[in-house]
């Protein structure tokens, strides 16, 4: 405020002291100042309650004051003013004018001399109480008509102040009955103090969902789960509860709970049978193939010293038999180490090792060569490859596949190995490929490549018992792994997609 300007005087200052020598002073009031004498005439009156009169050009002085004001105010409240002041009491009202549209408080105050009236413009204050209580209808309408049940309580007594048509329905409680019960009538053996007590010390603020039970009208006992805001309702510290009915959920969950307890102990049986049956298995097929290398060795050995003591004494066929005997015995043995293999599988230790399969392939390939040294097949593989995995298993595998493509390129003058290591379908994922241009398989029958004892080529054409395959799929399941086959026009390639410890990038691998 600049010093210079005169202070705006106050209205209370004005409405109890009153004279015509500081009536200037009014001019600068905000609100209306209107001065009666006694017989209700007007005196003096301020710019502002000319404006808000709206006869800021016209000479009201000596006029009755309700002759300066519309029609329907005067209807209303000019007897109740006159009680009022004839008793010389102050007296206040609110007038709408419907033709102004205007809202404006008018307040009478008796002095010495008369009586000073103060207009006030209120159409604000009166937009705002609108408002609220438009808001108000709409928030008790909203109560009164949602599905969902809900009643108010008291904070202080806990008693029922008001109760919706949902929340009669469900609990079979008339309005009337509702409207005289106490919150704890609601919650069978008092299981509700809990529940107010933490309404009590809550404060202003909204309780957590309440899984609780509630009695009905008939004695039924259900289970809700309850909301709870605090309100100001009917100038009641009140809160505002809101339930679903979740008894049919509960029991649902229950029961689901029970079936599932049910269907896990009926897995757990399973799985132990399952267990006992392949361990059962497991101890045949060891047993079968350790108690079958004895009766084998003294065979092929009885067959081997038949071929040098008495050889020269047999003609061509029963060499011949000697030579059958022979290979009999050594497939056999075959059959039985690849047995062995197969079964210990699942007993190998799982540690895992980074491995450098390139070396892990040159050994094996060293073995081949000096098995059959006359065959010339080119290997290829990258200088550096390297992945995660238990190495005895690994070895396992790489042996089956090399064993296998080095078997199906016997009939290639050309043969060649390719043995490379990509990405898999996730970063942590490697697939190990191995490729050769022999044989192949027809595409219409990959599907038995990895069943035991199912082979796409005659054993006379090349040899062999039909566990290689199945045994490389398992190496793959103990790793968490998966294995294929593709046919390509030059021969056939095999995959062995093995999980890795940490996600792998393609510049990793050597090219």
């Amino acid at each position: 405020m600049n010093p210079q300007e005169p202070a705006l005087p106050c209205t209370h200052e004005l409405t109890c002291a009153v004279s015509p020598t500081s009536w200037s002073a009014l001019d600068l009031a905000r609100d209306g100042i209107v001065l009666l004498n006694n017989a209700g005439q007007i005196v003096k009156m301020n710019a502002e309650a000319r404006r808000l009169l709206n006869c800021a050009h016209a000479d009201l002085s000596g006029r009755d004051f309700w002759d300066a004001v519309l029609p329907d105010v005067t209807d209303l409240h000019q007897l109740a003013t006159a009680h009022a002041i004839g008793r010389l009491q102050p007296h206040s009202f609110v007038a709408h004018s419907q033709f102004e549209g205007d809202w404006l408080e008018y307040t009478f105050s008796p002095y010495p001399e008369g009586y000073v009236v103060n207009l006030k413009d209120v159409a604000s204050v009166q937009s705002l109480h609108f408002l609220l209580a438009e808001s108000e209808l709409t928030n008790r309408l909203l109560f009164k008509s949602n599905p969902n049940a809900m009643w108010v309580f008291d904070v202080a007594s806990l008693q029922v102040i008001d109760v919706n048509q949902s929340a009669i329905d469900f609990y079979g409680i008339s309005k009337n009955s509702f409207l005289t019960l106490h919150m704890g009538a609601l919650f069978p053996d008092g299981s509700g103090a809990a529940l107010f007590s933490a309404v009590r010390s809550a404060g202003s603020a909204n309780l957590a969902l309440q899984i609780c039970r509630q009695v009905k009208g008939d004695g039924t006992v259900v289970l809700v789960e309850l909301a709870c805001g605090r309100i100001t309702w009917h100038e009641h510290e009140a809160m505002l509860v809101s339930l679903a009915d979740v008894t049919e959920r509960h029991l649902a969950d229950r029961t689901l709970r029970r079936e599932n307890a049910e269907l896990e102990q009926k897995l757990s049986r399973q799985g132990e049978v399952l267990k006992n049956a392949l361990r059962d298995v497991n101890a045949m097929t060891y047993a079968l193939s350790h108690d079958l290398q004895v009766p084998l060795h003294s065979a092929n050995g009885f067959a081997t010293m038949l071929d040098e003591k008495y050889g020269l004494h047999l003609d061509d066929a029963g060499r011949h038999y000697i030579k059958r005997i022979q290979a009999s015995m050594r497939k056999m043995a075959e059959l039985v180490d690849d047995l062995r293999t197969l079964v210990q599988l699942p007993q190998l230790p799982g540690e895992l090792e980074k491995l450098d399969v390139p070396v892990l392939c040159d050994a094996i390939m060293h073995g081949l060569r000096a098995r059959d040294p006359q065959r010339a097949v080119t290997f290829e593989m990258n200088a550096t490859s390297c992945m995660s995995a238990n190495k005895r298993m690994l070895v396992i595998a790489l042996t089956c596949l090399l064993e296998n493509a080095w078997k199906f390129t016997a009939k290639k003058p050309d043969g060649w190995i390719k043995v490379a290591i990509f990405p898999g379908e996730t970063p942590c994922e490697l697939v190990l490929q191995v490729s050769d241009n022999g044989e192949g398989f027809d595409a219409a029958y990959s599907d038995k490549l990895f069943m035991a004892f199912q082979r796409l080529h005659s054993s006379a054409e090349y040899p062999g018992n039909g566990l290689g395959l199945v045994t490389v799929k398992r190496v793959a399941e103990r790793h968490g792994g998966r294995v294929w086959a593709e046919s390509t026009p030059t021969g056939a390639s095999f995959f062995m997609a093995l999980p890795q410890t940490q996600a792998v990038h393609t510049s990793q691998l050597a090219r």
